[in-house]
């Protein structure tokens, strides 16, 4: 293997975690779209500070990277307390505070958990929000 492969491989796996971890920012009107044109949504309500929302999200990033289908198949969004703790939003689902989870398919609530960071409890929301979104 020359230099430049070995570079370019390197480059590729070093670059693989982030890739199964994206999500999208919140901003006004996204939710809405998402769930008018059909899309299964898992609503992660987080602040940059917070311990708790910190372990929920390397949860979040290890089931998805374990399993690919709930990338593919459900639209993450993530709110940033700080800046939507008062929103609509928060305020239209009854979001009591950050390091909830929430997952939604048009107008119903598929479940959510609040300040829990058990891979069980979240893998059981994810997948809840899978078998909406196949189904």
């Amino acid at each position: 293997m020359n230099r430049r492969d070995f570079l370019a491989l390197t480059a590729t796996a070093a670059a693989l975690p982030f890739a199964a971890s994206a999500s999208m920012a919140y901003t006004p009107g996204l939710v809405t779209r998402h769930l008018n044109a059909g899309d299964t949504v898992f609503l992660d309500f987080k602040a940059s500070w917070c311990s708790t929302c910190a372990a929920q999200e390397r949860v979040i990033n290890a089931l998805k990277a374990e399993n690919p289908a709930y990338e593919a198949n459900i639209t993450f969004i993530d709110v940033d307390w700080d800046e939507y703790g008062r929103s609509d939003l928060v305020r239209s689902l009854n979001i009591p505070r950050r390091s909830t989870l929430v997952a939604l398919k048009g107008d119903r609530e598929l479940g959510r958990i609040v300040a829990q960071t058990s891979q069980a409890s979240i893998k059981a929301l994810m997948d809840s929000a899978l078998s909406a979104a196949i189904a």
